[in-house]
């Protein structure tokens, strides 16, 4: 019988991007929506990693499946790390990232681009039936632009920009975004590690 893999999370946007990553793996990978898992998680921890175990054992928990979960944001330098573990529930759940990301540009108005350093930052935790936790991190570097721009991608992707591209990340073709993505690169890692204990 195949392997299943719950990946927690009902982003449809970023089940695209995981499926992709995974698709050579031989499992079969369902969203908490596809699994019939409902949860109402509270994600209090201090760093992304401990967020993303938070989210895998709580998962795992309610199936005897592989769990993944991941925990992902933006830290923009001039404004400390923020939003950093906030991101998602930044400026509230409900708000729009388009309301979002005009804040960011906001308050990053007059500042000179040596100054708008950020990065995106992924974890992924995946809970195993044996009770073990396997961790990964990605992260991408770039910069804040001074507009949104392109259509692709979700979240902060219109106002992260890539110097040495040209764009933002919104415009990045899917395969060139999981190349370079911070969960590309956490996905890649934690793959490597989940064809080890499925063999």
């Amino acid at each position: 019988m195949r392997q299943k893999i719950v990946f927690a999370t009902e982003n449809e946007g970023k089940m695209r991007e995981i499926r992709l990553i995974l698709k050579d793996l031989d499992v079969e990978l369902l969203s908490l929506r596809e699994a019939g898992i409902q949860a109402d998680i509270v994600e209090d921890g201090k760093t992304f990693e401990e967020n993303a175990a938070i989210k895998a054992r709580e998962i795992a928990r309610l199936t005897d499946a592989i769990v993944l979960a991941d925990d992902s944001g933006l830290e923009v330098d001039f404004l400390g790390g923020e939003p950093g573990v906030h991101s998602a529930r930044y400026m509230g759940y409900d708000t729009s990232y388009c309301i979002k990301n005009q804040h960011i540009l906001d308050l990053l108005k007059d500042v000179p681009k040596k100054q708008r350093t950020a990065r995106f930052v992924c974890a992924i935790a995946a809970a195993l039936p044996d009770k073990t936790l396997l961790t990964s991190r990605g992260t991408i570097e770039g910069i804040i632009g001074y507009e949104e721009r392109g259509e692709g991608g979700f979240g902060y992707d219109p106002i992260f920009f890539l110097p040495e591209y040209g764009c933002s990340t919104a415009e990045l073709s899917m395969e060139k975004k999981n190349e370079l993505s911070h969960r590309g690169k956490a996905l890649r890692s934690m793959k490597e590690k989940l064809e080890e204990y499925i063999g």
